[in-house]
């Protein structure tokens, strides 16, 4: 074989093999997929753009209804099958097609809607550091809670270990490339709300930023 041709499969071989190395360090696989998530596949989602870096992390909240902790609408809403005449504010969402990549529901449990190479629908119209479409190059977790009530610790310990792992794989991801989905659409959104202690999550993440 060319010599060439020899150092540009090592070469190759080397970058797959740290990638490997760096998936199996964080637990995620290479399309994306936390190994311990229980996956789901939601419909809502689509390739981000050629060449782009993963270099913000969004936290949103969700319940529904509104309030409400106790059924699997959430999950019904993100593999687009929810039922609008299930519930009266259902209707008002009807059509809505939107996902997370990730879903921490009030007991910890984790779910994941889609893998985070993939881009996922769920900062809508959203501006960071100068750009927008956040989508593109974010990854964006939904805690089960509203803006008022206060998160779960079962929770804030799920979202802290898996900010760690991401990271890892993400370093463009820093402290201060985290951000609340108000933080990115301003008027339009208010997520996680004032019940989110940022302090608290900072906290527990900030040694492995």
């Amino acid at each position: 074989m060319n010599p060439r041709t020899d150092a540009v499969v090592e070469s190759l071989r080397g970058d797959a093999e740290e990638r490997t190395m760096q998936c199996s360090s964080a637990g995620i696989d290479e399309e994306g997929w936390l190994l311990d998530a229980r996956r789901r596949h939601s419909p809502s989602q689509d390739t981000r753009p050629p060449g782009t870096d993963i270099d913000l992390l969004v936290i949103h909240n969700i319940s529904l209804p509104p309030g409400d902790f106790s059924g699997d609408w959430i999950d019904d809403l993100f593999l687009d099958r929810l039922d609008p005449l299930a519930h009266p504010y259902f209707r008002e969402i009807a059509g809505l097609r939107v996902s997370a990549h990730l879903l921490i529901r009030r007991d910890g449990q984790l779910l994941q809607y889609v893998p985070f190479e993939k881009r996922a629908w769920h900062a809508g119209v959203s501006r960071f550091a100068g750009r927008d479409r956040c989508n593109d190059f974010s990854i964006g977790i939904e805690l089960e809670g509203t803006d008022d009530i206060p998160f779960a610790d079962a929770q804030y310990r799920r979202l802290a270990d898996c900010t760690r792992r991401i990271i890892r794989r993400y370093p463009g991801i820093t402290e201060e490339r985290i951000a609340g989905h108000n933080e990115i659409a301003p008027g339009r959104k208010t997520d996680p709300g004032p019940a989110f202690d940022w302090d608290r999550y900072r906290g527990s993440i900030r040694g492995d930023i």
